[in-house]
């Protein structure tokens, strides 16, 4: 019986609070980074048991070692959620009549833009902990661009379908931590360091350049619903993915570059 009270308190706090609507932002936070933590720190025993060369690597390489496995599960969760929202669910379709695509949000939606949030503000502070080591200038403003505008459309629940559409981009980030446990491991001139040399090559021009372009083209074609969002949403709307935009461009150059260097060593 006490058992049995004790579970229904907890359901009972779980719904009424941790699931409750108006607290679904904070809770997705806190599961966010916590996820992000627990992500770290099974990471760091799971190669320590099973990977030999983590041991000989050093500090700072194992700690980068760890949080790119954070980010690379981030990546899978929020590519999965967002590719649901702006391709298969009906919350953001032109045939559903329920208000304005900009205004639409959902409970789900706003867990999944919360976890990343969680994750965004776990990552910025190790990167800014351990810079510039984890990342130059353009990730920290890579990040702070992220958070602003992802809190905001978490929030508010404005401009949910362009965030989400965003979040896409980070379908790239699984293959460039790849990258980089080819590299520590040594397998420079593997085929496998070649191969996912292109695969970024071709998931960095889908998701990050066309796929921005077809956000522009989205936000032209319901710039009539998008001019109804407050003044604050409808700058993020406007000025972040453009800066995002040039950003992606200058990385895929230099995507490009690497590319090119690898084949050639190979030919």
């Amino acid at each position: 019986m006490m058992t049995e009270s004790y579970q229904n308190q907890a359901e009972w706090l779980l719904k009424e609070y941790v699931l409750a609507d108006s607290f679904i932002p904070y809770t997705s936070v806190v599961f966010g980074i916590f996820a992000c933590k627990m992500v770290y720190d099974v990471t760091q025993l799971f190669s320590t048991i099973y990977f030999k060369s983590y041991s000989n690597l050093s500090k700072l390489q194992r700690t980068e070692w760890n949080n790119r496995s954070i980010s690379t599960m981030h990546a899978i969760f929020i590519t999965v959620m967002a590719l649901y929202f702006v391709f298969w669910s009906d919350l953001f379709s032109d045939s559903q009549h329920a208000g304005l695509i900009t205004f639409r949000s959902s409970s789900l939606s706003t867990f999944a833009l919360g976890a990343s949030v969680g994750y965004f503000l776990a990552d910025i502070g190790m990167i800014i902990w351990f810079y510039p080591s984890l990342g130059g200038m353009e990730y920290v403003i890579h990040h702070l661009l992220s958070v602003v505008s992802v809190a905001y459309s978490m929030m508010t629940g404005e401009g949910q379908l362009y965030t989400f559409m965003v979040l896409i981009s980070e379908t790239t980030t699984p293959g460039i931590n790849l990258r980089w446990y080819l590299d520590t491991a040594g397998m420079k001139r593997s085929r496998a360091y070649l191969i996912n040399g292109v695969v970024i090559f071709v998931a960095w021009l889908v998701a990050r350049i066309l796929l921005f372009l077809y956000l522009f083209y989205h936000v032209y074609l319901h710039y009539d619903q998008v001019k109804q969002m407050h003044l604050y949403g409808l700058l993020l709307v406007s000025i972040v993915p453009q800066v995002l935009a040039v950003m992606n461009m200058m990385w895929f150059w230099k995507i490009i570059r690497g590319l090119k260097k690898t084949l050639a060593k190979r030919q």
